[in-house]
């Protein structure tokens, strides 16, 4: 893979994918939670057919994100149901710009890259970045999902050393 295509691999999913799932969600900041959308997203990919199998399509990240919002309000002692709040009205003209969440999965990113031998981030390091996650958000919708992170990081890393996206 050249490093224009890994360069557009980021891209893709962030400045495309991520920025828009965050617009859709009247985010002004790009979280974790939106690259792990995009990434669910990348039709065609081994990353997408990965989060496929372990039950994160689009919808069920969205579902698992909805759930962990709904318990951790919970604990608050709000009651809610997020499917019955309405969306966020999509603002065309915001343009979300990277969170903290993000810039540490890109590091995690980064570290994966580097140990399994390049240091061109793919999709499949993004999601091994997600994936390492650790006491936010996205950590514990995978958690509320019943999601073998180690079993699906193990497959992303082979998937990253065979290349694929």
């Amino acid at each position: 893979m050249s490093g224009s295509t890994a360069a557009k691999d980021v891209r893709s999913v962030l400045v495309r994918g991520a920025r828009e799932e965050a617009r859709l969600d009247g985010s002004p900041t790009i979280e974790a939670e939106y690259v792990l959308l995009a990434l669910s997203a990348l039709e065609g990919t081994a990353t997408a057919r990965l989060l496929a199998a372990a039950g994160l399509n689009r919808d069920g990240v969205r579902a698992a994100l909805d759930r962990e919002w709904e318990q951790s309000l919970a604990v608050a002692g709000v009651r809610i149901d997020a499917g019955q709040l309405p969306r966020a009205t999509p603002d065309p003209t915001r343009t979300p710009r990277i969170g903290e969440s993000t810039v540490r999965l890109l590091q995690r990113a980064m570290d994966a890259s580097s140990e399994l031998g390049g240091g061109r981030i793919t999709a499949a390091h993004m999601l091994i970045g997600v994936l390492d996650t650790k006491l936010e958000r996205v950590s514990r919708a995978l958690d509320i999902a019943g999601v073998d992170r180690a079993a699906l990081r193990a497959l992303a890393v082979e998937s990253a050393q065979r290349g694929e996206r």
